[in-house]
Protein backbone atom coordinates (compact mmCIF):
# COMPACT_ATOMS: atom_id res chain seq x y z
CA UNK A 1 0.00 0.00 0.00
CA UNK A 2 1.27 3.72 -0.69
CA UNK A 3 1.00 6.85 0.67
CA UNK A 4 -1.24 8.09 -1.87
CA UNK A 5 -3.73 5.20 -1.20
CA UNK A 6 -3.48 5.62 2.77
CA UNK A 7 -4.17 9.59 2.32
CA UNK A 8 -7.14 8.85 0.12
CA UNK A 9 -8.60 6.15 2.19
CA UNK A 10 -8.11 8.33 5.27
CA UNK A 11 -9.79 11.61 3.73
CA UNK A 12 -12.59 9.86 2.24
CA UNK A 13 -13.30 8.33 6.02
CA UNK A 14 -12.89 12.07 8.35
CA UNK A 15 -15.16 12.95 5.97
CA UNK A 16 -17.64 10.19 6.09
CA UNK A 17 -17.09 10.55 10.12
CA UNK A 18 -17.74 14.40 9.66
CA UNK A 19 -20.84 13.95 7.83
CA UNK A 20 -22.12 11.32 10.40
CA UNK A 21 -21.28 13.56 13.62
CA UNK A 22 -23.37 16.36 11.96
CA UNK A 23 -26.35 14.47 11.36
CA UNK A 24 -26.06 12.81 14.79
CA UNK A 25 -24.71 16.20 17.09
CA UNK A 26 -23.65 19.51 15.52
CA UNK A 27 -23.90 21.15 12.02
CA UNK A 28 -20.35 22.79 13.04
CA UNK A 29 -18.66 19.37 12.35
CA UNK A 30 -18.87 20.20 8.71
CA UNK A 31 -16.08 22.44 9.21
CA UNK A 32 -14.17 19.00 9.10
CA UNK A 33 -15.76 18.33 5.68
CA UNK A 34 -14.43 21.85 4.67
CA UNK A 35 -11.24 21.53 6.28
CA UNK A 36 -10.31 17.76 4.41
CA UNK A 37 -11.42 19.49 0.71
CA UNK A 38 -9.36 22.03 1.38
CA UNK A 39 -6.47 20.21 2.46
CA UNK A 40 -6.88 17.86 -0.87
CA UNK A 41 -7.30 20.98 -2.83
CA UNK A 42 -3.83 22.46 -1.33
CA UNK A 43 -2.23 19.69 -1.99
CA UNK A 44 -3.16 19.02 -5.33
CA UNK A 45 -1.96 22.17 -5.86
CA UNK A 46 1.10 22.43 -3.88
CA UNK A 47 2.07 18.61 -3.79
CA UNK A 48 2.26 19.58 -0.17
CA UNK A 49 0.63 16.49 2.66
CA UNK A 50 1.20 16.89 5.98
CA UNK A 51 -0.30 13.19 5.71
CA UNK A 52 1.99 11.90 3.20
CA UNK A 53 4.90 13.64 5.07
CA UNK A 54 3.96 11.40 8.00
CA UNK A 55 3.19 8.26 6.30
CA UNK A 56 7.09 8.28 4.14
CA UNK A 57 8.76 8.95 7.82
CA UNK A 58 6.71 5.62 9.05
CA UNK A 59 8.49 3.89 6.28
CA UNK A 60 5.34 3.69 3.58
CA UNK A 61 6.36 4.10 -0.04
CA UNK A 62 5.29 6.45 -1.81
CA UNK A 63 3.40 5.83 -5.47
CA UNK A 64 6.08 8.62 -7.23
CA UNK A 65 9.35 6.18 -6.66
CA UNK A 66 11.08 8.86 -5.40
CA UNK A 67 10.96 6.44 -2.39
CA UNK A 68 14.31 3.50 -2.39
CA UNK A 69 11.75 0.59 -1.21
CA UNK A 70 8.80 1.68 -3.86
CA UNK A 71 9.12 -0.86 -6.07
CA UNK A 72 10.64 -3.89 -4.72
Amino acid sequence: MTTERVVRIFAGAMILVSIALTIYHSEWWLLLTGFVGLNLMQSGFTKFCPLDSILRMMGLPSCGGSSKTAGT
